[in-house]
C-alpha cells in the first residue's frame, strides 16, 4: 500500500475498522489496552490542566486529543480508542441516571417543564434550519442543535452514536464538540453577570442558566456563582434537560429506523438503545429507592471520568487534515442554537 493509498484509507476509515489486524480477535482485551491506556493518560493530563488553571475539563480533553490525533495512524491503537469512544461513553450515560430522580423533574412545575420542552425543541429546530441555510445536511443540524439543547458533549456523543459516522464524519462531529465546549465555557462566564445586570431574581437567574448552558458542571457552577438559590434551581433545570436525553435518543432511534425501511415498505424492528433503557432504569431506581449520597457521588465521578475519556479518544481519532478544511460556516448551527437557547430561556425566565 502506497502512502497516498494509506492516507485515502485513513480518511475513509473513521473508526479504523479497515486497519485493525484481523489476525487477532477484536474482542480480546489485549488489543484494546494500548489505545485505551493512551486515552486515559491524555484524559489525566486534561484533568490536571483543568484543576490547576480552571479551564473546562471537556475542552482540555478535546484540545489534548486533537493534538494527539496523529496516533490514529497506528493500527494497534484503534481498538482501544474505539472502545473508549463507544462503550465507555454508553456506560457513562447510564451512570448519569443515578444522579437524577423523577421527583426533581416534578418539582419544576408544569409551566416550567412545558417551557423547557418547548425551548429544547426550538433549539434543536434552529440547529437543523441553520444547517440547511448553510448548505449542510439535516443530521449535522440535529447533532448541533441536540447537543446545545440537552447537555453538551455527552448529548453530542450519544446522538452521534445513533446517527453514525456514515451520516456525519469524524471531522464535523469534532467541530460540534469544540463549538459547544467553547460556547458553554463562555456562557458560564457571561450569563451570571448578564442575569445580575438585568436584575433577575434568584429563581429567574437559575432557570436562565440551567436552561441555556450546555455542559452540566458549567450550568451548575454558573448558577451557584449567582447565588445558592439560583444554583439549586439551575441544578434541577439542568438535570431535567439531562433526563430528557433519553426520550430524545429514543425518538431519534425510531426516526432513523423508519428511514431504513425495506423495499417492501415495512419498517425494521424498532430497538431502543440499551444505554437509554439503562439510564431510565437507574433514574427509576433512584426515584423509588433513593441511593445513598456516597453512591451518587461515586456515580457522578465515574460518569464524568468515562465521558472525559470518551471525548478525548474521539478527538484522538479525528483526522486533523480534514478538520482544518472546515470553515467557520460549520460552527454556524452551534452558534445560532446557543443564541436562541439564551433568548428563549431569558424570555421564559421573565414570564414564569
Amino acid at each position: 500500500m502506497t502512502a497516498q493509498d494509506r492516507n485515502t484509507v485513513m480518511a475513509a476509515d473513521l473508526y479504523g475498522d479497515l486497519l485493525v489486524d484481523t489476525r487477532q480477535p477484536p474482542q480480546r482485551w489485549q488489543t484494546r489496552v494500548p489505545g485505551l491506556a493512551m486515552a486515559i493518560v491524555a484524559s489525566l493530563a486534561a484533568a490536571w490542566l483543568s484543576d490547576h488553571y480552571g479551564a473546562p475539563i471537556v475542552l482540555m480533553g478535546l484540545l489534548i486529543g486533537l493534538s494527539l490525533s496523529f496516533v490514529s495512524a497506528e493500527p494497534k491503537l484503534i481498538p482501544g480508542l474505539t472502545f473508549a469512544s463507544h462503550t465507555l461513553l454508553r456506560i457513562g450515560i447510564v451512570l448519569v441516571g443515578a444522579q437524577i430522580t423523577f421527583a426533581q423533574i416534578g418539582s419544576l412545575g408544569i409551566g416550567a417543564f412545558a417551557a423547557l420542552i418547548g425551548i429544547m425543541a426550538l433549539v434543536m429546530l434552529t440547529g437543523i434550519v441553520v444547517a440547511k441555510l448553510f448548505k449542510q445536511d439535516v443530521m449535522f443540524g440535529l447533532l448541533a442543535g441536540g447537543a446545545t439543547a440537552i447537555c453538551g458533549a455527552s448529548a453530542a456523543l450519544a446522538l452521534w452514536s445513533l446517527i453514525g459516522e456514515k451520516r456525519i464524519d469524524q471531522a464535523r462531529f469534532t467541530i460540534v464538540l469544540v463549538g459547544i465546549s467553547v460556547a458553554s465555557a463562555l456562557a458560564m462566564s457571561f450569563y451570571p453577570p448578564i442575569a445580575e445586570f438585568l436584575g433577575l431574581t434568584d429563581r429567574q437567574a437559575g432557570f436562565l442558566i440551567g436552561a441555556s448552558i450546555h455542559d452540566v458542571a458549567q450550568a451548575i457552577g454558573g448558577g451557584f456563582s449567582f447565588s445558592r438559590t439560583a444554583g439549586e434551581v439551575a441544578t434541577i433545570v439542568k438535570l431535567t434537560r439531562v433526563t430528557l436525553l433519553a426520550p430524545v435518543l429514543a425518538i431519534v432511534a425510531i426516526a432513523l429506523r423508519n428511514q431504513g425501511m425495506g423495499a417492501d415498505g415495512t419498517a425494521k424492528r424498532i430497538q431502543i438503545p440499551w444505554f437509554v433503557l439503562g439510564f431510565l432504569v437507574l433514574v427509576g431506581v433512584n426515584t423509588a429507592i433513593p441511593l445513598p449520597a456516597q453512591a451518587v457521588d461515586v456515580s457522578h465521578t465515574v460518569s464524568k471520568a468515562l465521558l472525559l475519556v470518551s471525548v478525548t479518544a474521539t478527538a484522538m481519532k479525528s483526522q486533523m487534515a480534514v478538520l482544518l478544511t472546515q470553515g467557520w460556516r460549520s460552527f454556524a448551527p452551534v452558534i445560532a442554537a446557543t443564541l436562541v437557547a439564551f433568548a428563549l430561556s431569558l424570555g421564559a425566565a421573565l414570564i414564569l
